[in-house]
Formats: C-alpha cells, structure tokens, sequence
C-alpha cells in the first residue's frame, strides 16, 4: 500500500468567518473550539477531514499569492459522500435555506447520484451517493 495522510485538511479563504461558520453550522457541522477564533473557524467534516474557513487576510499571509474569488472563478470542489440519496437532499437543501446557492442540477446516474452548492463565498461543495455494488459492476 502506498503512502496515505493521517487526516486531510481543506483550507478555504472566507470573507467573514463567524458568518461562513454560521452557514456550517446551520448544516449540521460540528467545529473544533479550540482551533477556531476570530481568524479561523475549524469545521469538522469527519475524523479524518477538516475545512478551514480561514479569513481573506490571514489565508493571504499564509499563502502569498494573490486570491481567487470563488463567485467568478472555480478553484475547488469539495465532495462529500453520504450514504443515501435522502441525504443529499438534506444537506444541499439546508445549505440553500442557510444562504447558499445551487450549482448544479442534480444528477442522477443509476448507480450514482449527486447534487452540488456553492457556500456564501461561492466555493463549490458536491455531495453524492454511491450504490458501490451498482457502480462496480460497470467496469
């Protein structure tokens, strides 16, 4: 087996943390506290995944180059997968009521299916289910 990361960290430059925090959390996100402050909100997306929503200022000292806006341009989109098609509803649903808006139409597969949002600085967030016996009997 090849090498693998311990757990994956996704940092994201955010307008306003505590309103970017806000719209997580009315999706159901737990954070960690202790690594979330004024600059940085710390959103767990499970034991091995953590988004950083991180304030333009301090992710451009930490970056150095200059910064994409999301609502014009795309530089990312994070994909979670849910175990079934109800929760995707779910979770871009709340992400609409929260603030965000629609990507994309939902897509529907057979043996995948999936629909997408964009958070309030526009990044793109995927969220799918996967009928892995369906999908697995294509190849």
């Amino acid at each position: 087996m090849g090498r693998q990361a311990k757990n994956v960290y996704i940092n994201l430059p955010v307008k306003h943390v505590n309103t970017s925090r806000a719209f997580f959390e009315q999706l159901g996100f737990d954070f960690h506290q202790r690594f979330s402050n004024d600059q940085v909100a710390c959103v767990i997306i499970n034991e091995r995944m953590i988004v950083m929503l991180i304030s333009h200022k301090h992710f451009q000292f930490i970056s150095e180059k200059q910064l994409v806006d999301a609502r014009n341009a795309s530089e990312i989109i994070i994909s979670l997968q849910v175990d079934t098609r109800e929760e995707v509803n779910e979770l871009v649903k709340k992400a609409i009521q929260a603030g965000g808006s629609p990507f994309k139409e939902k897509q529907d597969y057979d043996f995948m299916y999936g629909w997408s949002f964009q958070d309030l600085d526009g990044h793109l967030w995927e969220v799918f289910y996967m009928d892995e016996e369906k999908g697995s009997s294509l190849s």
